[in-house]
């Protein structure tokens, strides 16, 4: 048996999975927990996969390795490949007043034809503009910027550790992570440097982009990490999920973690002005139009906190409620917003009587609060040409026992549960057996569930009747 491994730099946690490389089955995992915040020096990831691969059992028997990690972290290294100031993360909103400067200098069409995207605080080339602005002295020191898989891959490589080699041109990527930069091309499939510049304030060191499967070298022996390993390209979170999943065209994902997101695979990139729909590529030559808010699972925390319930009592306080919830709705935007992009922003609760306002009530709100956020992503990938056969729901919130029921009543297509499973860490997997074989394995993938739409539109009319002014603008100038 030819094992695999793929690795979930993710924001909270780093998860391994050890794979059999010719069926996808899982032969073991690990986890190790990342430190909070929006900003974290890297180390702490290096750290955390060391130990979640101790964790799996070590890869003494594994023949290749992949990184998945978090889009659009901001990892800013010296001449000598030092970290220069700890990483700030995709959910650090800092960068909101520099995303406007940068849209205001280019204008939002060409961002979004020259890079697929429009800047907001969640993508790279803002976090490099805040940090020329506000800290000028680390900011020429820069000679690269990488994002979190691709300093992962070049410690991996043998590269960047106190006291050992520090070869910069030996960084590399993929294109799908790339292109979560804002300085990326998705016409080209390579950097567009003057954006770059036009951001940071001189130019840096990028990582070579490598295509899908193409191997980036092997591992250099550092702690639970053995040398020799083929190693994969990585990818961003979002593009890996979509590998594990095997999404094909009609399938839209929801992903529900600490943010959530919804995303599909098409043929031919796409530019939306309104920032709205991010055109990502995917990890396998496609592209990846995704729509992201920063307000996810969370929500449900937050709200199962305040009721003094576990998150089974949240769902089950939920279903208690009729559809709807009496008229109570919560715009959940308790970490400001990123889609639609409202950094300022706070949660509201509104349509409280004494009828609605309950336990039960507030407990359904909030599920339909944050599935209200993801129907309107959907809607938005539908008006640049996505079509949706089912939504694939996936994420530590899509297995409660209540988000698919009460899903059924605001979203108007079948919601299918995939088996419970890594999904990230597990495409990951998939890249490193097509780096190593050197074609793209096919492993299957198997539905749990699968509820068909009970659609009631009040829902989701009441939640937009809501929204700020400045939301209703943005999400209708998609396109």
């Amino acid at each position: 048996m030819t094992l695999v491994c793929g690795i979930d730099s993710s924001t909270q946690s780093c998860k391994v999975l050890v794979v059999d490389a010719a069926t996808g089955e899982v032969v073991r995992s690990g986890r190790a927990s990342h430190p909070d915040g929006t900003e974290v020096d890297p180390r702490h990831w290096w750290d955390a996969l060391q130990a979640a691969v101790a964790d799996a059992g070590g890869l003494d028997d594994v023949a290749a390795v992949s990184v998945a990690g978090q889009q659009h972290g901001m990892v800013v290294l010296d001449e000598q490949g030092q970290v220069i100031r700890p990483a700030l993360l995709w959910n650090d909103t800092r960068s909101a007043p520099q995303a406007e400067q940068l849209v205001a200098e280019l204008g939002a069409e060409q961002w979004a034809r020259r890079t697929g995207v429009v800047p907001v605080a969640s993508f790279t080339a803002t976090k490099l503009r805040w940090l020329a602005e506000n800290e000028p002295e680390h900011a020429a020191r820069v000679a690269a910027v990488a994002l979190p898989h691709d300093w992962l891959t070049w410690r991996l490589l043998g590269h960047g550790h106190e006291g050992g080699p520090a070869d910069l041109s030996a960084l590399v990527t993929d294109r799908s992570d790339a292109s979560g930069t804002a300085y990326w091309s998705p016409h080209t499939g390579d950097w567009d440097t003057e954006l770059l510049e036009l951001a940071l304030g001189h130019p840096a060191h990028l990582p070579r982009v490598l295509g899908p499967g193409e191997s980036a070298g092997s591992t250099v022996a550092e702690g639970a990490v053995p040398a020799g390993l083929v190693v994969g390209p990585g990818a961003g979170d979002n593009a890996a999920g979509a590998l594990g999943l095997q999404v094909v065209p009609g399938d839209v994902v929801v992903s529900i973690g600490t943010s959530t997101t919804v995303f599909a695979v098409t043929d031919a990139p796409v530019a939306d002005a309104s920032g709205t729909v991010a055109g990502f590529a995917d990890a396998a030559g496609a592209f990846l139009p995704l729509v992201c808010t920063l307000n996810g699972a969370r929500v449900l925390d937050s709200v199962a906190t305040l009721l003094g319930v576990d998150h089974d009592g949240l769902g089950e306080l939920a279903l208690q409620s009729p559809p709807g919830s009496d008229g109570l709705v919560l715009q959940p935007y308790f970490e400001g917003e990123r889609t639609p992009n409202l950094p300022d922003a706070t949660a509201t609760l509104f349509g409280m009587t004494l009828a609605s306002t309950t336990r039960s009530g507030l407990a359904r709100a909030a599920f339909e609060g944050l599935l209200c956020g993801l129907a309107d992503g959907i809607e938005a990938v539908q008006q640049v040409g996505v079509g949706v056969e089912r939504i694939l729901a996936i994420g530590g919130a899509a297995r409660s026992h209540a988000l698919p029921r009460v899903a059924a009543g605001v979203f108007d297509s079948t919601v299918d549960l995939p088996a419970p499973g890594e999904y990230v860490a597990l495409g990951a997997a998939v890249q490193a057996a097509w780096a190593l074989a050197g074609e793209r394995p096919r492993w299957e993938r198997s539905v749990t569930e699968s509820h068909e739409p009970r659609h009631v539109p009040e829902i989701r009319a009441r939640y937009r009747d809501r929204l700020p002014e400045a939301a209703r603008e943005q999400l209708g100038r998609i396109g």
